[in-house]
């Protein structure tokens, strides 16, 4: 396989959707379709990265049970890098699970707990010279997400070995945004948050994604982007400033990814050079198609 072009590192997964046409509320019971697919947030990341043509690398650990011979058979056959992958022998693999109704995202239950008892045994490629060392860091494109312990991305934020990394960093829910505080201020680091992440990170409530790309910069973010479900979504930059942008409106068919899938398709956007404004309007764009269901998951 080809040397990667982009490290992705965090969650790799089963997701166990449940999803059904109809409104949901708490105690409902309807029909609707249960599926299991690859998941977890550097997985979704590493899923869009490879349909637009880039051929991404996989930091994670997955458990030499059943269900994670069959998840690296799914990575391979997507043109995946798996060689990098942590696997464990007591570790099982880890899962998702989520509810979705016409009304949105119900309820979700992530279990990276695998990922989390690894530490940074996933983060050795880094350090022992197949990706990078101490002395020559990796200075590529790095996709991060929030799933790892805090106490390993504090470790993270003032390690050398991501000293010369683009990083790319998103919360794993809203529930783990705050453990991306000491990464906030990180010079080489893109944040991508939804609102209510913002929030969290910010400790106050925030009026739409302009004001918490704000509020975000004045905490010290070198760059974050902000989105805000179909409202106006915001990318800030240290020194040039806040720019908008609205997505398009579309009927909505899923939700679980529709994150990964903006902050992917923003990092290809970049990557082949467009502009901050032209980057933004094709992630909004790639996130609309993805909900709507006019791209496979």
């Amino acid at each position: 396989m080809q040397a990667p072009d982009i490290l992705c590192i965090g969650s790799v997964l089963w997701d166990i959707i449940g999803r059904s046409p109809t409104a949901m509320r708490v105690g409902s019971d309807v029909p609707g379709r249960i599926t299991r697919l690859p998941g977890g947030v550097a997985m979704n990341i590493a899923m869009t990265l490879r349909r637009f043509g880039l051929t991404p690398a996989l930091l994670s650990a997955i458990g030499r049970d059943p269900e994670g011979d069959e998840l690296v058979a799914a990575c391979a056959r997507m043109g995946l890098d798996t060689a990098q992958l942590y696997r464990s022998e007591d570790l099982p693999t880890d899962r998702y699970m989520a509810v979705e109704g016409a009304n949105g995202l119900i309820a979700a239950i992530a279990d990276a707990h695998s990922l989390e008892a690894a530490g940074d045994k996933i983060l050795r490629p880094l350090a022992d010279g197949r990706l990078g060392s101490e002395a020559a860091p990796y200075a590529g494109l790095i996709a991060l997400d929030g799933n790892l312990t805090e106490a390993l991305l504090a470790d993270l934020a003032a390690s050398p070995l991501f000293a010369a990394a683009d990083l790319r960093i998103a919360p794993a829910s809203p529930g783990k945004a705050e453990r991306l505080s000491p990464l906030l201020s990180h010079p080489r680091a893109t944040l991508y948050l939804n609102l209510e992440e913002a929030g969290i990170l910010c400790k106050a409530r925030l009026e739409g994604a302009e004001a918490a790309a704000l509020a975000l910069l004045e905490r010290g973010a070198e760059r974050v982007l902000v989105t805000d479900g179909g409202r106006a979504c915001a990318d800030g930059r240290r020194g040039l400033g806040v720019l908008t942008g609205t997505p398009p409106a579309v009927l909505v068919t899923r939700v679980t990814g529709a994150g990964d899938t903006f902050m992917a398709a923003h990092i290809v956007a970049e990557r082949r050079g467009d502009p901050r404004e032209a980057a933004l309007t094709a992630a909004l764009r790639a996130a609309a198609d993805y909900i709507s269901g006019e791209i496979g998951s």
